[in-house]
């Protein structure tokens, strides 16, 4: 799923292309996409795009407002929500849709922003609200890790006692912050992804947020300057310059311990047992229940 990092590289280069254009129509191939009737799709027609925005993980595109009707000066906003397999690419002006992947193509007179989404889960969303309160309706509440100092992003960690993994990617906790980069995040902070977050000393908590924002900023700015040249068209979660997130058995960049990963659910955490949790290996739940005995609880004992 596309992060901060790959959502401010989108805004970047969505502002060079679409802001202060007209958008001339919409091709709306999958039925699916769209999850709102209110106001509708059509009315965007002809709008210019006054801005593009970041909230959470969602692209925001400001229209202009209509100058006549009911409801004269007020914005309207689409909401599109990439989810786990959707992606934007810019393309020439009337570029076809492609077969399977294609959902819908903004036109321009210019050219055509697609969008894709490579599974066959349809689970992108493109809603059209009206102004700040609709789109308010929108907002997980997650607090922006630049946005706030560490007291608040050390209340906002240990209003629950969940695992830090969790409430780092937990929306309503934290703005922006999915499986990979809270992987980065974590590897950087040298913290378990599963200790718990009410046990957490203040000089953790400061830690946690530096790694935040230092690995935050650096895959942006990365990004950001790739998006400058082109138009980001390899947005992906696994990167060969991260130092564990999909990088299970590879060795760990610090200290070349091979990095373990737990799958849990429909998601998993990478992690270096040296770095991170003093050679302890965590439990693989399912695993763990085959081997129980067998299962190795240090790096020792897995080599």
């Amino acid at each position: 799923m596309p992060e901060l990092p790959d959502v401010e590289a989108y805004l970047h280069a969505l502002r060079r292309e679409v802001v202060g254009r007209a958008w001339t129509g919409v091709r709306l191939k999958s039925p699916f996409l769209l999850r709102s009737v209110e106001p509708p799709l059509a009315a965007l027609t002809g709008r210019t795009i006054d801005g593009v925005r970041r909230l959470g993980k969602r692209i925001i595109f400001e229209f202009a407002p209509d100058d006549a009707g009911e409801r004269a000066g007020e914005a309207l906003f689409m909401v599109l929500h990439l989810m786990i397999a959707g992606r934007l690419r810019w393309k020439k002006a009337g570029a076809g849709l492609p077969g399977k992947m294609g959902l819908a193509a903004f036109d321009f007179e210019h050219g055509t922003l697609m969008l894709t989404e490579a599974s066959s889960k349809k689970r992108a969303s493109l809603y059209v609200v009206r102004g700040e309160e609709g789109l308010a309706a929108h907002d997980p509440g997650g607090i922006d890790p630049f946005a706030c100092d560490a007291q608040s992003f050390g209340a906002a960690l240990t209003r629950a006692n969940h695992t830090i993994k969790r409430a780092l990617t937990d929306p309503r906790i934290f703005s922006g912050i999915g499986n990979a980069y809270s992987d980065e995040i974590l590897h950087a902070a040298h913290m378990s992804p599963f200790k718990r977050t009410q046990d957490l000393e203040p000089a953790e908590v400061e830690r946690l947020l530096a790694a935040t924002r230092d690995t935050l900023e650096l895959w942006r700015d990365r990004f950001v300057a790739d998006a400058e040249k082109k138009f980001p068209d390899k947005v992906t979660a696994f990167r060969p310059e991260m130092a564990v997130h999909g990088k299970y058995g590879e060795p760990c960049p610090e200290c070349e311990a091979p990095v373990q990963r737990i799958v849990y659910a429909s998601n998993e955490a990478n992690y270096c047992a040296r770095c991170q949790t003093g050679g302890k290996l965590l439990a693989d739940r399912a695993l763990s229940r085959l081997l129980k005995d067998d299962w190795p609880k240090t790096l020792e004992e897995l080599e």
